[in-house]
């Protein structure tokens, strides 16, 4: 059986229509269609009921989902193992929230140049939700998630650092410079910027600060970090944010840490798919990564 036809039956699968995995696969919709209808011929069942809103898997079709994972997995690891001798090569999709995106994977994507060089990474920026479908559906080989546990079907999960958190105001804040520490109950009164919805060290920011009997707190999330940063240099309120993506601020004076409640590290996880074995290049970018942060 030619494998490409399981790629196509998998990506179909992904896309819930012959549009969406047309444009994955970069093929004419009318061919995505005509090795559908031969796969379903070589198999002798049904595998997508054909809807006017896209394509649904048949329980035949659910059934023999997995198995043909199975299959391009094997027929990965076969191609894998034939260039093992060779040099490390290929195309490693790396999926990470803004917070590691910006404040990180730089410094490693510099790195792997000089150890890898036809090692190419690309960055996928995406929460949590996003990189577990991603890794799920193979367009991810790895992610970095900032999770304290991670429990999903099919991911496998590694702790591979921990990173401070830091509340933060302007230097010209009236909480800039005060000796003694700021409680819950006087932050839940104070205006907040915080990354978006789905950060989790800002949802569980949010979720103290509403804890607090009769609080208020008046919350602003924002999809970009540096609008977020930029209402609090501005004076406008407080927020919170690993040292890492705001060291340079804090050494410009453009931003001062606040004395407060303890607010634990939150830990960077390295997520991968349970049962894909990784390439040669995406095992080197895993192995980069862990150094960066063990530095």
């Amino acid at each position: 059986m030619d494998t490409r036809l399981l790629q196509t039956f998998t990506a179909l699968a992904r896309a819930g229509s012959f549009t969406g995995a047309a444009g994955e696969l970069q093929l004419a919709q009318s061919t995505v269609t005509v090795q559908i209808r031969t796969l379903e011929k070589a198999l002798g069942t049904q595998l997508f009921d054909r809807l006017a809103r896209g394509a649904l898997l048949t329980e035949a079709g659910r059934r023999l989902l997995t198995l043909a994972e199975d299959v391009l997995e094997a027929e990965s690891r076969l191609f894998a193992a034939a260039t093992e001798d060779g040099p490390v090569a290929g195309t490693v999709v790396v999926g990470a929230g803004e917070t590691l995106c910006s404040a990180h994977l730089p410094d490693v994507i510099v790195a792997l140049r000089g150890l890898h060089p036809d090692v190419e990474v690309r960055l996928e920026p995406c929460g949590t939700t996003d990189a577990v479908e991603g890794l799920r559906a193979g367009r991810l080989d790895c992610a970095l998630l900032l999770e304290e546990h991670v429990a999903f079907p099919d991911v496998t999960a590694e702790r591979i650092a921990g990173q401070p958190l830091v509340l933060l105001c302007a230097p010209g804040h009236h909480l800039a410079g005060r000796e003694q520490p700021v409680t819950w109950r006087e932050l839940a009164r104070e205006d907040f910027f915080l990354h978006e919805q789905g950060c989790s060290y800002s949802d569980r920011l949010a979720q103290h600060l509403r804890a607090v009997p009769g609080a208020q707190p008046r919350l602003t999330r924002f999809g970009s970090i540096e609008a977020t940063r930029s209402c609090v240099e501005a004076g406008l309120g407080l927020t919170v944010f690993p040292h890492a993506n705001v060291a340079g601020s804090l050494r410009a004076g453009r931003l001062t840490a606040v004395r407060g409640p303890s607010l634990p590290d939150v830990s960077v996880q390295l997520a991968r798919h349970s049962r894909r074995r990784p390439s040669r290049a995406a095992r080197a970018v895993a192995a980069q990564v862990v150094r960066h942060f063990d530095a």
